[in-house]
C-alpha cells in the first residue's frame, strides 16, 4: 500500500482488466468498510478465538475449493514454503485474531480507523525490506497518525490504560497487516495469486483453530442469535474469501495512487456503518482521530503516486 507494497512487480501477470481491477478496488472498499460493524456484532456474541476460527476455517476451504473448480495446481513450491508460513502468520493468524479481540473491546468505528493505520507501518517496514528511502512523507504521515491514535485515546485515557487491550491489539492487527503485505512484496511468487491466498488462509487458520478448541471448549453455539450466525457467514465469505484474494490481485496490479484511494475511503465506511447499524456514538474525538488517519494515509500513499506523475 506504499509505494513499494502497491507497486506492480515485473515478476507477476495479471489477466485482470483495468475495468475489472476498479471494480475490485471498489468492492473492497465498500466490503471492507462494512465488515467491521459484522465482525462487532459475531464478537459480541462468539468469543473471539471461536470467531476467528470459523471464519478462516470455512474461508480457507471455500478458497481451495474455488481453486481446485478453476483446475488451479495447488502444488506449493518447495522454495516457497518458508514464505508462505511467514505470509500466513502476518497476514491471516496475527491480523484476523487481534483485529477480533480488538473489536470484542473497542466500537466498530474506533477499530476500523486503527486498523488503518497499516499503511503508516507498512511505508516503514519498506525501507529496510524493500530497500524504499525514507521521505519526509513517511514521517510527518507517522507523527500524524500517532496524533490520531492520542486524539481517539485521549477522552478516555484513564480507562483506557487501566485496560488497554483493544487499543494494542488493533495496532498490533494493523502492524502484522503492514509486514505480511511487504513481505508479500519481498518474494518471487510462482503461484496464482487465488492458491497463494487460499492456502495462507488454511495455514493461518490452524493455529486458531487450535487455540479456540483449547480456550473456548465450554462455548455454547445454542446461545448466538442469528444475527450473530449471519454476521460471522458475512464476515466469512465476502471480506475474507473474497476480498482476501482480490487484494492480492490489486497489489500485484496497480501502482500505488490506484489502490491507495480505495483504502482512504474504508475507515470512512467503518465509521459511518458503525454509527448508522450499531448506533455508535460520533464523538469529536472519532470524527478528529478519521481526519487525522486519512490526512497521514494522504502523505505516505498519494504523494509517492504524484512525484511519479510528474
Amino acid at each position: 500500500m506504499s509505494e513499494a507494497v502497491a507497486g506492480t512487480p515485473a515478476h507477476r501477470h495479471s489477466h485482470v482488466t483495468r475495468p475489472q481491477g476498479l471494480a475490485l478496488l471498489v468492492a473492497i472498499t465498500v466490503i471492507w468498510g462494512l465488515n467491521w460493524s459484522a465482525v462487532k456484532l459475531a464478537v459480541d456474541e462468539l468469543p473471539a478465538l471461536t470467531f476467528s476460527a470459523l471464519r478462516l476455517v470455512f474461508a480457507g476451504i471455500g478458497m481451495l475449493a474455488i481453486c481446485r473448480l478453476g483446475r488451479l495446481p495447488l502444488r506449493i513450491p518447495r522454495r516457497e514454503v518458508r514464505p508462505l508460513l511467514i505470509m500466513a502468520l502476518f497476514n491471516v493468524t496475527l491480523w484476523h485474531v487481534c483485529a477480533a479481540f480488538g473489536v470484542s473491546f473497542l466500537a466498530s468505528g474506533r477499530a476500523a480507523i486503527l486498523a488503518f493505520t497499516m499503511p503508516l507501518w507498512a511505508s516503514l517496514l519498506a525501507v529496510p525490506m524493500l530497500g524504499e528511502r525514507l521521505g519526509w512523507h513517511i514521517l510527518a504521515g507517522l507523527a500524524i497518525g500517532l496524533a490520531a491514535v492520542g486524539v481517539l485515546v485521549a477522552p478516555d485515557w484513564r480507562a483506557i490504560a487501566a485496560s488497554p487491550v483493544g487499543i494494542v491489539m488493533m495496532l498490533v492487527a494493523a502492524f502484522s497487516w503492514a509486514a505480511g503485505t511487504v513481505y508479500y512484496k519481498k518474494v518471487r511468487w510462482s503461484m496464482p495469486t487465488a492458491v497463494l491466498t487460499a492456502w495462507q488462509i488454511v495455514i493461518g487458520a490452524i493455529p486458531v483453530a487450535i487455540a479456540a478448541l483449547w480456550h473456548d471448549g465450554g462455548f455454547d453455539p445454542g446461545q448466538v442469535s442469528l444475527v450473530g450466525w449471519l454476521s460471522t457467514a458475512f464476515a466469512a465469505t465476502l471480506p475474507t474469501l473474497f476480498c482476501q484474494w482480490a487484494w492480492f490481485k490489486i497489489v500485484d496490479i496497480f501502482p500505488a495512487g490506484v489502490a491507495s484511494i480505495s483504502t482512504l475511503a474504508i475507515p470512512v465506511i467503518g465509521v459511518a456503518s458503525g454509527a448508522l447499524a450499531l448506533h455508535e456514538a460520533l464523538g469529536a474525538e472519532v470524527l478528529g482521530s478519521l481526519v487525522l488517519v486519512i490526512a497521514s494515509l494522504c502523505l505516505v500513499l498519494l504523494v509517492p503516486a504524484r512525484r511519479r506523475a510528474q
